[in-house]
């Protein structure tokens, strides 16, 4: 059986766990259950905290892993990634006192406090920068203020909650992160179903279906407003001046879609929600 690690609490657990159920697995019904198999998918199914996950996967004591890319990466595990899963967004910066700070090259033997030391540390090293890193496991904003740094490196939405705790947002980005399935390096039977399932699970997510009726003198005018991912469907009607058409767009585009093809002089637009999908 393929042995799957997910988080089992955080900010990605929850969406990890529907993203499974929409691929077609059994994930576990009680938030105590450590351990799930569903033989009918052939697989089986680990709840762990989400830092660890890169480590069981890379060891290869699991196959593979749903998880942060800066877990993975601070993690230093041999775990590699396979394909991001379009959740748990999230960009880490640098902060300090106003104005202390303006470029990389300033945090050069100072004191940076953070929750992702591997992750920070390899990004500096990389750039010739030698920081003292502090680690902390949360409140990373604070320590500035409680003298235990002189600057963090930590995740970033707005910015509301550094400026609040009275620093700003300077250097470059050191990563854009999203949840995204990792694996051992070792391609395991059931792996790249897991992989299709889950960027079908993507597809409907993203897609949905659009039908309508157009008049056969505007189709070429329909067609090119609305391509569809690969080309439409045309089908013909008992009217022989109209056709019925059929195509995938993307689901932010389909209410701009909907009014351009009406004002082609198509009828009937309707949109279904893609519950599943295989391209």
């Amino acid at each position: 059986m393929l042995r799957i690690a997910v988080p089992n609490k955080g900010s990605l657990s929850e969406t990890a766990a529907q993203m499974l159920f929409e691929a077609g697995y059994t994930g576990r019904r009680d938030s105590r259950e450590l351990v799930v198999a569903d033989p009918r998918n052939g697989v089986e199914f680990f709840y762990l905290r989400p830092r660890d996950i890169a480590t069981y996967v890379g060891s290869g004591a699991l196959d593979v892993g749903i998880t942060g890319r800066d877990l993975l990466l601070d993690s230093g595990s041999e775990a590699i990634e396979i394909a991001p899963l379009g959740f748990g967004d999230s960009t880490f910066r640098f902060a300090g006192p106003p104005g202390e700070h303006a470029e990389l090259g300033d945090l050069d033997g100072v004191r940076v406090a953070t929750s992702y030391p591997g992750l920070v540390g390899d990004f500096l090293a990389e750039r010739g920068v030698t920081a003292n890193l502090v680690k902390l496991d949360g409140a990373v904003e604070s320590a500035v203020r409680l003298g235990v740094a002189d600057a963090v490196a930590d995740v970033v939405s707005t910015g509301s909650t550094l400026r609040k705790a009275g620093l700003e947002i300077f250097g470059p980005v050191i990563l854009h992160s999203e949840a995204v399935l990792i694996g051992s390096g070792v391609d395991q039977p059931g792996t790249q179903t897991l992989v299709r399932r889950l960027q079908g699970v993507l597809v409907a997510r993203q897609y949905v279906l659009l039908d309508y009726d157009v008049p056969v003198a505007r189709l070429e005018a329909a067609t090119a407003a609305a391509p569809g991912f690969e080309s439409p469907t045309v089908s013909p009607l008992h009217d022989p001046e109209w056709v019925a058409v059929r195509v995938m767009i993307p689901r932010v585009e389909t209410n701009h879609v909907m009014d351009e093809l009406y004002e082609l002089g198509a009828r009937a637009i309707l949109v279904s929600a893609i519950h599943a999908a295989r391209l």
